[in-house]
């Protein structure tokens, strides 16, 4: 006789111990009934006419793919947030071409009040203020560069270098200085001043921008020669960030030189004397300037002497050479010294040259 929990025909074939022991191992914790996909409505919601009998669960898939996909639209806002900040922060910017304002000029005549003296350019170098000044482009030393603001120390270093190149390429070159060519301080310019200094080379005027002393130091090679090829120089350059996109170079150097009058004929040679010019030149720069290694002037001051006051420098320098003596020299304008730099230059344009500018022999 079947006891009480047995089937009333027992055991179904096939399946020992009854169908319950097949399943006995298995466990439908609560962890595994959360996961499944299909749930089985309640008895209420089965009674509803064509109601399934399950319904499906949302997926977990689907909500891990929702969440990462709002997690890369989140990644890349931030990534393009970084590039804007850092674009606007950035102080390197693209270049910026500004153009260039006219040169503003100023040449003063100094006159000598005593005859010039002369004797061999070594000798006269010896006696002079500028004894201990270094020889041609050694003389223009370049200050200690840092970055600024809005600028990077190679770009203060590169606008430096530049400034000196002009100053050299327009007062030390023998060529300029003779009046062979004007090219070497050309080729740095800022285009926009080309034809300004075309002008001037070409057409001088004593108008404040068009006299060729303001661009460069030039002699006339018909009255005078370089009786020794290496001016000697001191000065000062400094660097000023006038702007986000201007960085200002000033220049102040004096250059002496050892002259003579041209040669005429097979005489002896005759004495040399030394003429001074103290130039004040104020360089601008902006990024498209740096990058093509040239140079805007700004203004540019030039004293120099011994000159007479009446001397017409518009197209060139005109030197009073040894044992000269300027015309009514006595009694005339403020004694000006061209070897004091760092200091206004003379109010007019004739200036007395001072006596411990010559040399002392």
């Amino acid at each position: 006789m079947a006891g009480r929990g047995d089937p009333p025909e027992g055991t179904p074939e096939g399946f020992p111990g009854g169908g319950e022991d097949e399943y006995r191992s298995v466990v439908f914790d609560e962890a595994f009934v959360r996961a499944a996909r299909l749930q089985e409505f309640s008895a209420r919601e089965r009674m509803g006419e064509h109601a399934q009998a399950v319904r499906s669960l949302p997926s977990a898939t689907g909500r891990s793919g929702s969440r990462q996909a709002v997690l890369l639209v989140l990644l890349v806002l931030l990534a393009f947030g970084t590039a804007v900040y850092l674009g606007v922060r950035n102080p390197y910017q693209p270049p910026v071409d500004q153009r260039a304002e006219p040169l503003r000029t100023t040449v003063v005549r100094l006159a000598p009040r005593d005859p010039v003296p002369g004797g061999e350019p070594a000798r006269l170098l010896a006696h002079s203020p500028a004894a201990e000044h270094r020889t041609g482009a050694a003389g223009i030393d370049l200050p200690v560069a840092g970055r600024t603001m809005h600028f990077a120390e190679s770009q203060v270093v590169a606008a430096l270098g530049i400034a000196k190149d002009y100053l050299v390429a327009s007062s030390l070159e023998p060529d300029v200085l003779t009046g062979a060519t004007v090219r070497p301080p050309r080729l740095l310019l800022d285009p926009d001043q080309l034809a300004q200094f075309d002008r001037s080379v070409e057409s001088p005027a004593d108008d404040g921008r068009h006299a060729p002393a303001a661009w460069l130091v030039r002699f006339d090679p018909r009255e005078v020669a370089l009786a020794d090829p290496a001016a000697r120089v001191r000065g000062t350059l400094r660097f000023e960030e006038t702007g986000p996109d201007t960085l200002d170079v000033m220049a102040d150097h004096t250059y002496t030189y050892a002259l003579r009058p041209a040669v005429r004929g097979t005489g002896p040679v005759a004495a040399a004397s030394l003429f001074t010019v103290h130039r004040v030149v104020h360089f601008r720069f902006d990024r498209e300037d740096l990058r093509a290694h040239r140079a805007e002037l700004l203004s540019s001051t030039s004293e120099a002497g011994p000159q007479a006051c009446g001397a017409d420098t518009t197209g060139s320098l005109k030197p009073l050479l040894a044992g000269a003596r300027a015309p009514g020299a006595d009694g005339g304008p403020a004694v000006t010294d061209p070897y004091a730099t760092d200091r206004p230059a003379a109010p007019s344009l004739c200036g007395a040259l001072a006596p411990k500018a010559q040399p002392s022999l």
